[in-house]
């Protein structure tokens, strides 16, 4: 792969995107609302998310949480990397049938693996995930899938490193999350958090890892994901989700995935 490029590719598993990268971007503060698994191929990258800063090289796992706030830059000049996304439904799922106690709250506890075995699964799985196979080779992936999550959360997160946003902000995200189409102010904002704006701002960015505005952009992006992935044409999808015009949407979805929405549509179909 030449550097600079992004390249998705179809999945044989519903409910899981691949995609896979060489690129000297640094990307912003984002999020996914997926859950997401990758190795470092070449090069190495440092990030810093709700779990850390973190430095991730080749032969690194790295994983990401739904709706983390995190960034990327590259260690030189660039780095590559192959990335599985998940659905939450089917991650919760495997957690369930591995045995983890309250799977559907689960989360991936360490933002870098150091785990050979793991990233030896994830290249099988993905090699795997962007064929399609008959039923033999469904059976040897599907245990593939089930090995690798196991091995990621092998270490499970300390109960002190939670953080949970106050009441306060949490009715304030909550408007936001209810329907990311409508617009909202910041005195909105305030006035259902029981906040002045300075300090609903101030706590939000704190709680979240966004302001208001930036996080609002996400949950429309990822509205918009999913509806470009259920088949809707990308204008429509744009004004569905809350976008000023098809060209915005473009540049929050290429900046936050990779790609661009006409690429993804092309995946999905």
């Amino acid at each position: 792969m030449k550097p600079g490029q992004f390249r998705m590719f179809r999945s044989s598993i519903a409910g899981i995107e691949a995609v896979a990268a060489e690129t000297g971007h640094s990307f912003p503060r984002h999020t996914h609302d997926q859950f997401g698994l990758g190795v470092i191929e070449r090069g190495a990258q440092i990030s810093l998310s709700g779990r850390g800063v973190v430095r991730a090289e080749a032969g690194d796992i790295i994983t990401l949480n739904p709706n983390e706030v995190h960034d990327g830059m590259p260690v030189g000049e660039s780095r590559a990397w192959s990335m599985l996304y998940f659905d939450p439904r089917l991650i919760a799922d495997l957690l369930d049938d591995i045995g983890v106690d309250d799977a559907r709250g689960s989360e991936f506890p360490s933002p870098v693996i150091r785990y050979g075995q793991a990233a030896a699964h994830f290249r099988t799985l993905f090699s795997m995930v962007i064929v399609q196979d008959g039923a033999e080779a469904g059976l040897r992936r599907d245990g593939l899938l089930l090995s690798l999550v196991a091995d990621v959360m092998r270490e499970q997160r300390h109960a002190d490193d939670d953080v949970t946003a106050p009441a306060a902000i949490m009715r304030a995200r909550d408007l936001i999350d209810d329907d990311p189409t409508t617009p909202v102010t910041l005195a909105d904002l305030a006035e259902v958090s029981g906040l002045s704006r300075f300090q609903l701002l101030r706590g939000f960015a704190k709680a979240t890892g966004l302001t208001p505005h930036a996080y609002l952009l996400q949950r429309r992006i990822h509205q918009a994901r999913r509806l470009i992935g259920g088949g809707m044409p990308l204008a429509e999808a744009a004004f569905a989700s809350g976008f000023a015009d098809q060209s915005h949407m473009t540049r929050i979805f290429v900046r936050n995935f990779g790609v661009s929405p006409r690429a993804y549509a092309d995946t999905m179909r």
